[in-house]
């Protein structure tokens, strides 16, 4: 088993989701004046929007459900270790690879992406111009998925990643631990129910 185990991982990010979702409510700017969210923004060349500076019923709506999905997710882990186990080692591959697809697409599918080329045949490399210098070959998508091309979506959906694929990892060591003590569990309630003698002293006993 590792340092840290799966369940604290998992209540860390259910922390993590409703301490998000309160401040999307409340203070949506202090999320996308975040160290880091500035950070992976230039240095992946994605946008800066000011959608994220004042509240908004559409982030409402957001902070929201990212509180009832920590609160709900919280409660989960309530429950025993094998079952706890169970649940999350389905949701946590098919979590990482929804919020993998998204990362890749957020960054790939944007003018800063390498697919686009300028018109000199070169990779439009100078990811920081495209703020102020759109790439001239980039065409915005028809169906609203622009919307999900900045650093606040894309630094959201790079710590899922990290985070779902941290969780995937260290449940399927667990697993294999307590899948041995149940088996171990088994063997000892088998071994003790076939000692002669043992259910017929505790049966009839005065």
């Amino acid at each position: 088993m590792g340092l840290i185990s799966g369940t604290t991982i998992l209540t860390s990010l259910c922390l993590f989701h409703i301490t998000l979702g309160f401040f999307f409510l409340t203070n949506p700017k202090s999320v996308a004046d975040q160290a880091m969210v500035w950070v992976l923004g230039e240095s992946m060349g994605l946008p800066h929007v000011r959608n994220f500076e004042s509240q908004s019923p559409g982030l409402a709506f957001l902070g929201i459900i990212l509180m009832l999905f920590g609160v709900t997710d919280l409660v989960t882990l309530s429950r025993e270790e094998f079952e706890v186990n169970e649940h999350w080692g389905i949701q946590s591959p098919l979590r990482f690879t929804l919020t993998f697809a998204l990362t890749l697409y957020t960054f790939f599918f944007s003018a800063s992406s390498p697919l686009y080329t300028a018109d000199s045949g070169g990779v439009f490399s100078s990811r920081s111009s495209h703020l102020h210098h759109p790439n001239p070959n980039y065409t915005p998508s028809g169906w609203g998925g622009d919307a999900l091309k900045n650093r606040v979506f894309f630094t959201f959906m790079f710590i899922e990643t990290i985070s779902w694929l941290w969780v995937w990892v260290t449940l399927q060591e667990e697993r294999r631990e307590v899948l041995a003590r149940r088996q171990s569990r088994l063997q000892r309630r088998r071994s003790g129910s076939h000692i002669p003698g043992h259910y017929g002293k505790d049966k009839y006993r005065p």
